[in-house]
């Protein structure tokens, strides 16, 4: 695990003692296969007890580890090849969103999602996710040319919501948003939306 949260202190814990305990037995000889077994069953369980009663705020908190993939990430898993379109034809391109053309099984898709960097200096250049109207438009634009090619649109999930600053106001945000969601409304191409981390406005 990237970063031991505190709720899965116990987790690592076990996991912990099951590595010393495998090693141990590799240094001794001794076959302690039987306790490793235990452990295993033990630490199964309380994956499943800790994993299944989280609470609101520790599910963001899983959300936003920083080891999580990102929409990239997914698209080099699934997709055979990708080629990545940029901007909205209208001001700039916005990194927040990453969008394009892949095959998937053989099947072309319009991949959207949105981008997290894995490090600080790539969050500031995505904006931590948070997307500007451009971002949206670009979106829209490449729903817009899924249609007409009749490709399926898959949309990949993980944002904390739109970019709130006065810049994004001033340049449409409210109105990109919800002209996205009145056209994604009438889209005549299948879409399937995965909630892939966080799900927040925008």
């Amino acid at each position: 695990m990237a970063t031991q949260l505190d709720f899965e202190r116990p987790i690592v814990e076990l996991q912990t003692k099951i590595l010393d305990l495998r090693q141990f037995m590799q240094d001794s000889g001794m076959d302690l296969n039987d306790e490793v077994n235990r452990l295993e069953q033990h630490l199964s369980e309380l994956k499943s007890s800790v994993y299944s009663t989280l609470t609101p705020w520790q599910r963001v908190q899983m959300a936003r580890q920083p080891g999580r993939p990102t929409t990239l990430d997914y698209i080099q898993g699934l997709c055979s090849e990708f080629v990545e379109l940029h901007g909205d034809r209208n001001f700039r391109d916005d990194p927040a969103i990453v969008g394009g053309v892949g095959l998937m099984d053989g099947q072309a898709v319009t991949v959207i999602g949105t981008q997290k960097g894995r490090d600080t200096k790539e969050n500031i250049q995505r904006n931590f996710g948070m997307a500007h109207p451009e971002g949206y438009r670009k979106a829209l634009r490449l729903m817009k040319q899924a249609e007409q090619f009749q490709r399926p649109v898959v949309l990949i999930i993980d944002t904390a919501g739109a970019y709130p600053g006065m810049s994004a106001e001033e340049r449409g945000q409210s109105e990109a948003i919800a002209r996205n969601l009145r056209e994604m409304a009438g889209l005549k191409t299948p879409t399937v939306s995965v909630v892939a981390g966080e799900g927040g406005s925008g």
